[in-house]
């Protein structure tokens, strides 16, 4: 489990602190207050296991090299300089740290003008194998065939998050008796919904299988292709609770109807209770109030709500955590939904409204 992660001189932020739950994380805040960024920054040093899982005898220069590739390609800063990540305008070095449960930590740091990025803790880092998975937030089923070739031909510069997905998406299916109880549930609700499954032929080919007729992945809604990603990475185990590393989903609401929002909330907190720790950023009201509605303290369910604003005075990046719903501020989304309601009063029943 992810138990913190602190960032210094990081991008858009100047410091940062944030204390994860180890079952549901949900981050809401305005545009351009470094949601995608916070979630890519978890992933990014939570990602080890990529050169651990390859390599029988990793040194320093390795994972040195190892992150400052995997901050480039999966934040693809200005002429892919890893400097470019340094706060504008901070004089001191950029650091960012990243505590796991069982006493395991990674602390880097980099100038503006530094090539690679220093270690300057590393705490039984090695260790930390679970593998984290990370949901974009565009649907990528469509696509996936065509990028793939291209991305590993030609090493194609976009957001390595997505080359990470299809990877995980590609997996072969586990056999079924080796699925967790809650993973099966959750397939066949959404394949319910979608009223048939997606079918993976290797190499990035996906196709909808409808009873014994398929169809191209490119003919279904969008919002099916988006929570069929969440099937898939379940049915191959890429996430498997109590056993993989965090799920990072950004803007899971993208694409998928309102209506669906319930059974998307009411599978990640089954996920969570299981031993699932989710992280997702959102801008969506729906999802975020059957948070609200569907946690259950019998059940032990434990949601941290994260908000990221600008404080005014200095426009610096801060967060405010709370477990209670009626206790987010600043709350964007609640204000943004408050406002609609007071202009649809104010044009039917005028002052009778207030």
């Amino acid at each position: 489990m992810i138990t913190s992660l602190e960032l210094k001189n990081f991008t858009a932020f100047r410091s940062l602190e944030i204390d994860f739950s180890p079952k549901i994380n949900v981050i809401i805040g305005e545009n351009g207050t470094g949601k995608t960024h916070l979630l890519k920054a978890a992933y990014t040093l939570s990602s080890g296991y990529k050169l651990f899982s390859k390599q029988s005898s990793v040194e320093a220069s390795d994972l040195k090299n190892f992150l400052t590739e995997r901050l480039i390609r999966l934040f693809l800063p200005l002429d892919n300089k890893l400097g470019k990540l340094h706060h504008t305008g901070a004089e001191e070095k950029a650091e960012c740290t990243i505590n796991f449960s069982l006493e395991q930590m990674l602390k880097i740091s980099f100038f503006n003008n530094s090539q690679f990025v220093n270690i300057m803790e590393n705490q039984n880092y090695k260790q930390y194998q679970k593998i984290p998975v990370f949901i974009p937030t565009k649907e990528s089923l469509s696509f996936m065939e065509g990028m793939l070739s291209l991305y590993d031909r030609y090493k194609m510069t976009f957001d390595e998050t997505y080359r990470d997905i299809w990877s995980l998406l590609d997996l072969p299916v586990i056999r079924s008796e080796n699925l967790h109880e809650k993973s099966k549930w959750a397939i066949e609700e959404i394949e319910s919904i979608c009223g048939g499954k997606f079918i993976f032929y290797g190499g990035g080919r996906v196709n909808f299988k409808v009873k014994n007729i398929e169809y191209s992945a490119n003919a279904i809604a969008e919002g099916f292709r988006k929570i069929g990603i969440l099937s898939r990475l379940l049915e191959t185990g890429a996430i498997q609770p109590g056993i993989s590393g965090a799920l990072f989903w950004d803007e899971p609401e993208g694409s998928i109807n309102p209506k669906l929002m319930k059974l998307l909330v009411k599978i990640l907190l089954e996920l969570s209770r299981n031993g699932q720790q989710i992280i997702i950023a959102t801008h969506d009201y729906v999802s975020l109030k059957w948070f609200d509605l569907l946690i259950d303290e019998q059940q032990e369910d434990e949601i941290i709500y994260h908000s990221l604003y600008r404080e005014p005075e200095n426009k610096e990046l801060k967060v405010h955590s709370t477990k209670e719903y009626l206790e987010i501020y600043p709350n964007p989304i609640d204000e943004a939904f408050e406002a609609l309601i007071n202009a649809e009063l104010d044009k039917t029943m005028g002052d009778l409204g207030r």
